[in-house]
């Protein structure tokens, strides 16, 4: 039986609906200057560039599928800020510090997670997985 990538491009397809962007900081964080009054670290406007956005697909590390609960069962997780962000194979690959924000959704009735909209997470890790028609990488809440 061969491998149907268009298949499994509708399916994912289904996944991917949060409207992402991926920002960069060309710089990196050598061109910050300290804010005396605050004590942190601020970036010279406009110190980020885009170079993505698209359909893709943030949600909790580690989440075994999206499927419902079975009827009154309960699960609880622990809390995380480590999240997983689903991307097309297409999209650029990130490098280590770049941003991932969900700029908004377009899931039939609202949102996956209505909480996640406006939320930038960083990227820290290496991907977990790449597959013919996605990549999965972890990102961690940043605000």
């Amino acid at each position: 039986m061969a491998f149907d990538v268009d298949g499994a491009r509708r399916v994912v397809a289904r996944i991917l609906d949060d409207k992402l962007e991926v920002w960069r900081d060309g710089a990196g964080r050598t061109d910050d200057v300290l804010d005396e009054t605050t004590g942190r670290l601020v970036p010279p406007p406009p110190d980020e560039e885009l170079v993505w956005n698209g359909l893709g697909a943030v949600m909790p590390f580690g989440r075994p599928a999206i499927t419902r609960p079975v009827g009154g069962s309960v699960a609880v997780e622990p809390p995380t800020t480590d999240y997983q962000a689903v991307l097309p194979v297409d999209a650029p690959a990130l490098r280590r510090d770049d941003v991932v924000r969900v700029a908004g959704s377009v899931r039939p009735g609202g949102p996956r997670d209505p909480q996640l909209i406006g939320r930038r997470f960083r990227y820290s890790d290496e991907a977990v997985g790449t597959y013919s028609v996605v990549r999965i990488v972890r990102v961690q809440v940043i605000d």
